[in-house]
């Protein structure tokens, strides 16, 4: 690890340090090199590492990076939800502006009581049509079959900062587990820019359950995706099953033992993505 680096780690969206997604939180990273931040994201090993790398002070929107182990990823929603509660602690809750490499992101921080949550708005979303030549390779290496999916939502590639192919289920007990090929996904994520594949199944109205493989960045699977749950607001209002002031719940992470809460609403263009955000261990602490 970096000598003297404070590297913070957060679990977002959960109240409780065993669940949610860990995500690093660097502060202080104006005098770190893209090579000792990626550094740093391998050693700390969650799934992003958030990076400040300028002053959080004054009106100017706050510069920052994201390292997964294995790259960077340019905009992720569960490290700025843990980042938002992390500068409020620091400064103050409130509104705040990220300047990220997708552009500005607006974020806040509230704390009731002890309880802290972290909310963002996210980029634009959209969504895009997924070849049939791709989702025929998508399948394969996921081990699924096309006759596993939802035939009213057809598989697309959601948008929301990043992309996000997202295949629904028929049937819940389909993500009850997931096997899959980790290299020939990684190679087909990698070459379409595609972060993690949110895979995902009805749980009532307006109730989602998600898993997301993440071996784009090294990683077998996310316990939460706030990019993806953007990017899946995205995919339901372009398939007419959301609209403006929509909300919705996505869990996540159930099935690795770290359950996740995402809160979503759809916005006329963007989302706004909420969570509960609660330190692993103290403020204080410096590497894992």
């Amino acid at each position: 690890m970096t000598p003297h680096l404070d590297v913070r780690r957060y679990a977002a969206f959960s109240d409780d340090p065993a669940g949610g997604n860990p995500a690093g939180v660097v502060l202080d990273a104006e005098h770190l090199t893209a090579a000792q931040m990626q550094q740093v994201a391998a050693e700390v090993g969650d799934s992003e590492t958030a990076f400040v790398t300028g002053p959080i002070e004054g009106v100017a929107a706050i510069p920052i990076r994201y390292f997964a182990p294995e790259g960077e990823v340019a905009f992720c929603g569960h490290a700025t939800i843990a980042t938002a509660v992390a500068i409020g602690r620091l400064a103050g809750a409130g509104s705040y502006t990220l300047q990220s490499k997708v552009g500005p992101i607006e974020i806040a921080a509230r704390f009731e009581g002890d309880r802290a949550v972290g909310t963002l708005r996210s980029p634009d979303v959209d969504c895009f049509p997924l070849a049939e030549e791709l989702l025929a390779q998508l399948l394969a290496s996921l081990g699924w079959s096309a006759h596993e999916l939802d035939p009213n939502l057809p598989p697309a590639v959601g948008f929301g900062g990043n992309h996000h192919p997202v295949l629904v289920a028929g049937d819940i007990h389909r993500l009850a587990t997931l096997s899959y090929d980790f290299d020939a996904l990684q190679r087909l994520c990698r070459l379409h820019d595609w972060v993690t594949v949110h895979l995902v199944a009805s749980t009532g109205r307006g109730s989602w359950w998600a898993r997301d493989p993440f071996p784009w960045g090294g990683v077998v699977e996310d316990p939460a995706t706030g990019a993806a749950a953007a990017a899946f607001a995205g995919y339901l209002r372009a398939h007419g099953r959301a609209v403006t002031g929509d909300m919705l719940v996505i869990h996540q992470g159930v099935e690795m033992g770290r359950p996740s809460r995402i809160e979503v609403e759809l916005l006329d263009r963007a989302a706004l993505i909420s969570g509960a955000v609660v330190p692993i261990e103290s403020d204080a602490a410096t590497g894992r």
